[in-house]
């Protein structure tokens, strides 16, 4: 690890304030993929801008919405009973990231900052819909994840909190690397009041919306409507894991387990 400077932010305007003061700064929410990035010497931000003053936890929930805090941690969002109670699908899907001490210093303002095309909240906040809400403005999922570790952020831009509209079901099943328990191919499916959504993690290079199984399932929300949908191997990922066919049939097969779990 190379030497940096160490700063902890007071607040989101602090922090875009610590960043635009460095050279090279970066943003610290959990530090699950950065500190290790850091150690193998693969990053050397002149500074670290630790995201733990800022006041950006916590959940709150309405009729409509679930909105939570970017430095939440994926643990605490595993076993709210605000979670749990509007939107299971995403307390299941943050209890099924990594291990006890990932859940425990992970956010999810730095899982959908970073990107990681394996990674599990992308896919939730595509598939329901979700607002990232900055600093500055609210951005829609829809437009939020742009490519591989590459998001709408700016360099010195915050994410202050999520908002995730409640649907009216919803589930997401991974296939897991049984080492990490990133998603070698995860689908969210959700029912909404504005339609039908599938998000799809883990086989691309970024979180995808699977447009022909959301036509499918609008006709008929069941297992079986999905026999007939299949995701092009095209520019899938492939890797030692996985190869860019098996990905293809998987998106498949967790799609229709998706649905049947929300039936």
């Amino acid at each position: 690890m190379y030497n940096f400077k160490y700063q902890v932010a007071s607040s989101a305007e602090d922090a875009t304030s610590k960043i635009n003061a460095s050279d090279e700064g970066k943003l610290l929410a959990g530090g699950m993929t950065l500190l290790p990035t850091m150690k193998q010497r693969l990053a050397m931000p002149s500074d670290l801008i630790d995201l733990s003053g800022a006041s950006l936890t916590g959940i709150t929930a309405s009729e409509k919405t679930v909105s939570i805090g970017a430095m939440t941690t994926h643990d605490t969002v595993a076993n709210s009973k605000e979670v749990s109670t509007a939107i299971p699908a995403l307390a299941k899907l943050a209890g099924g990231i990594g291990d006890p001490a990932v859940r425990n210093r992970g956010t999810i303002g730095g899982s959908i900052a970073n990107n990681d095309p394996a990674a599990d909240y992308p896919a939730a906040v595509l598939g329901l819909g979700a607002t990232v809400i900055t600093n500055r403005r609210s951005i829609s999922g829809d437009d939020f994840f742009k490519g591989m570790f590459e998001t709408a952020l700016e360099e010195d831009e915050v994410i202050v909190k999520v908002d995730f509209p409640t649907p009216l079901t919803a589930s997401y099943v991974k296939f897991p690397n049984p080492a990490s328990r990133y998603a070698i191919v995860g689908v969210f499916v959700a029912k909404t009041i504005s339609g039908v959504r599938v998000a799809v993690t883990g086989a691309g290079a970024c979180v995808f919306r699977a447009t022909e199984m959301e036509a499918a399932l609008t006709k008929d929300f069941s297992p079986a409507a999905l026999n007939d949908s299949s995701i092009s191997e095209d520019g899938l990922n492939a890797d030692i894991h996985a190869s860019a066919e098996y990905r293809a049939h998987l998106v498949g097969v967790m799609a229709r387990r998706a649905v049947a779990a929300c039936e």
